[in-house]
């Protein structure tokens, strides 16, 4: 059985999430496997948010006042911070957003309204999420473009051939994928993708929801056209999110929201666009979830994302070997080394929102249903899957407790 030291003080870790120390149930304590759906949060980012409307609460880049000045250079600071992590060129390719859903949308209602006629190709994969399917679905009944999507393998990996095929016969202007399955735990060869897709003359978009918070990302080393994430999947707050663009691309591109901190100027005649990131950023943005951001980024820089993914990498590991361990257990995806903390499985002939409500009667949060991945579950043949995922909070005392449970479960049901 594997084992392994974690690289860092894991006690520690655990001290810093107060939601980790409450009983789930009566005398049941929290087990938290739910975490690519959203990650809990470390005292020091909820002391952010709490720091904000307490001391300096006032609107941002509009005021000459001493809160909006303070509150003007945290909310800056963390895109500079969010630069630094993903390892962007300029601060200005950086523009917050709600979250991975909201700058998919953006860049399909601007670059895409902008670049995307009838006869182009949008290439995407059965895996995606729901976020990086229904735009381009919604924009190409508009504009009449063609969506393509490459096939999943049975080892849960894509079918690269097929890729490879689609960018040589057909006019593909975009290939949009996942960095990481949010269900496979399928790491994609992207840095591969970026490449063959730019020899082709397309753009690609990076969904990077399952892989930021995980793992470290460099988006120059990566060359990717666009990259999104989500804070909440990070440690950081919900309702704020990331898309980094090149610099060039986003130059180029319309507005999409028209309002306050994106004009230049405004005449009943016309106006004229702000200056990136802000003409990407109408109106009264998400300020103490952005400065709670930027302390998350904080938090796992000092963790280190090398030694964040090691002990991720043990932990799935571990768990894929104890869960083939229980009986009538279906595991979905590729080997552990091929995919991230995710484990997506069926039990025997038990649904798995009966599972998911089983271990949550043992204190176990996992997920249980489609994962907004309903096209890959009808590619497996499935109604729905159950979900345990892990973070950099998760032990493996925690997963023997899973095995547990699971077993437990199958005797209620036998």
């Amino acid at each position: 059985m594997t084992t392994h030291a974690p690289p860092y003080d894991l006690s520690q870790v655990r001290a810093d999430f107060p939601i980790l120390h409450q009983e789930h149930h009566t005398g049941t304590p929290l087990i938290y496997l739910d975490n690519a759906a959203s990650s809990q949060k470390p005292l020091r980012v909820i002391e952010a948010l709490d720091d904000y409307y307490r001391r300096y609460n006032a609107n941002v880049h509009r005021g000459i006042h001493k809160l909006s000045e303070a509150a003007t250079a945290a909310y800056e600071e963390s895109r500079v911070k969010v630069k630094r992590f993903i390892n962007a060129r300029n601060k200005r390719e950086i523009i917050f957003t709600r979250g991975t859903t909201e700058s998919i949308n953006l860049v399909a209602q601007t670059w895409g309204r902008a670049n995307l006629t009838s006869g182009d190709v949008v290439v995407s994969t059965v895996m995606e999420h729901h976020a990086n399917i229904v735009p381009w679905q919604i924009l190409a009944a508009e504009k009449g473009f063609t969506l393509r999507f490459v096939p999943v393998l049975a080892d849960g990996t894509l079918d690269m051939e097929a890729l490879r095929r689609l960018l040589r016969d057909e006019p593909v202007k975009l290939v949009t994928v996942m960095h990481v399955s949010n269900v496979l735990g399928t790491v994609n060869p992207v840095e591969m993708i970026i490449q063959e897709a730019h020899q082709a003359g397309a753009k690609v978009l990076i969904d990077g929801a399952q892989s930021v918070p995980h793992m470290p990302v460099d988006v120059q080393a990566m060359d990717c056209d666009f990259f999104a994430f989500s804070g909440h999947k990070m440690v950081g707050p919900t309702g704020v999110g990331v898309l980094y663009g090149k610099r060039e691309l986003l130059e180029a591109m319309p507005p999409w929201m028209g309002g306050g901190d994106m004009i230049a100027s405004v005449k009943l005649e016309g106006s004229t666009w702000n200056d990136l990131p802000y003409k990407f950023e109408a109106g009264t943005p998400a300020i103490a979830e952005v400065i709670g951001l930027g302390q998350a980024v904080d938090y796992l820089t000092e963790l280190g994302m090398d030694n964040i993914h090691a002990h991720e990498q043990a932990m799935t590991e571990y768990a894929l070997e104890r869960l083939a361990e229980v009986p009538g257990l279906t595991i979905y995806g590729p080997e552990a080394s091929q995919k991230g903390a995710v484990a997506a499985f069926t039990y025997a002939d038990i649904h798995p929102h009966d599972v998911a409500q089983l271990l949550d009667a043992e204190g176990i949060a996992v997920r249980a249903g489609h994962h907004c991945a309903m096209p890959l579950h009808t590619h497996l043949k499935l109604n729905a899957t159950a979900r345990a995922s892990f973070y950099l909070y998760n032990t493996p005392q925690e997963v023997d407790a899973l095995i547990e449970a699971l077993l437990k479960a199958r005797a209620v049901f036998a």
